[in-house]
């Protein structure tokens, strides 16, 4: 169990310094190339799900927040079943990621709007800015910086609906905690049957 805070203690730190160094440092819409124009810091903000996806508003946010608070605690009970039934470590590992990707978006939602300044294409954000945040609390907006088109083409003419168009992957634009939860929800499926067999 200790292995597994540390786990998610050390990505959402990590997901954390990423996401104030880019507040703190970029314009909205800014990018820095970090290798050639593959893989680029390319910042941005949305309202709270994974890979920039909207949810049904602002009511949506604060629903969407609530849910992933009760997921972290109902995660975090599961975890702790499955040290002390001693399931595979992979388990655990899976579900550390997965815990450490939801605590560090829902930290964004909870408390950025409070702690910085709004970030524009024009000024950086502010840390503590003085007469306070752009939004209450609960209402801050998820950073997401990683835009990685490692392919970029036009689709054959001879593909129906979509030929002689542009085609890119991967277009989403994400963060650490969205990375943290994507490899652990596909580790966890893909060893599934390794791990449990054919038990229920």
């Amino acid at each position: 169990m200790k292995k597994s805070l540390v786990i998610i203690a050390l990505i959402v730190l990590a997901d954390q310094l990423l996401k104030f160094w880019v507040k703190l440092n970029m314009r909205i819409g800014e990018t820095i190339h970090l290798l050639g124009d593959r893989i680029n810091l390319y910042f941005i903000e949305n309202n709270g799900m994974a890979f920039g996806m909207e949810f049904a508003g602002e009511t949506g946010k604060l629903i969407l927040t609530f849910v992933r608070i009760v997921a972290v605690v109902g995660l975090f009970w599961f975890m702790n079943q499955a040290n002390k039934r001693k399931y595979h470590n992979g388990v655990v590992w899976c579900f550390s990621l997965i815990i450490a990707g939801a605590i560090g978006n829902v930290f964004d939602s909870i408390f950025y709007g409070v702690i910085f300044s709004e970030s524009t294409v024009i000024n950086k954000a502010v840390l503590f800015p003085e007469g306070g945040g752009y939004a209450g609390l609960f209402h801050g907006k998820v950073v997401d910086m990683f835009y990685c088109p490692i392919v970029r083409a036009n689709w054959p003419e001879w593909v129906p609906f979509v030929g002689g168009k542009y085609f890119e992957f991967f277009r989403p634009i994400f963060n650490i905690a969205d990375s943290a939860i994507t490899i652990g929800v596909f580790w966890l499926f893909f060893a599934y049957r390794r791990w449990f067999g054919d038990a229920k």
